[in-house]
């Protein structure tokens, strides 16, 4: 089943939203988590541009992943309707396409383990 456009764009203005408001906290958060942080000093557009990194490749990577279900689940739904024996190969490619969620997590945490 496809989605009508107006829903798609419902959808990604809601992420954009909602990576925005992320974003804008984690910046706002910026400066009192570095008063909190390591005995050493670090730069407050350091922290800013860190916390707003980590959060792009994290958001970036769930609608990737999203996007990538979707589509996957589609044609994998399909596939099994004709011939329902093709339902491990089908759970591999699923489980593929979640996988780019978990690399954005994963990149998102050694960035802030990168910045202390």
């Amino acid at each position: 089943m496809k989605l009508p456009r107006r829903w798609m764009t419902a959808l990604v203005i809601l992420t954009a939203v909602t990576a925005a408001v992320t974003t804008t906290a984690l910046l706002l958060a910026a400066p009192a988590l570095a008063a909190e942080g390591p005995a050493v000093a670090m730069d407050p557009g350091i922290l800013r541009w860190g916390f707003a990194s980590a959060a792009v490749s994290a958001g970036l990577a769930a609608l990737g992943a999203g996007y990538a279900v979707a589509q996957v689940g589609t044609a994998a739904l399909g596939a099994l309707a004709e011939k329902p024996e093709l339902f491990g190969r089908v759970l591999v490619l699923v489980g593929l396409a979640e996988g780019i969620a978990i690399y954005g997590l994963i990149v998102s945490i050694l960035i802030l383990n990168r910045l202390g």
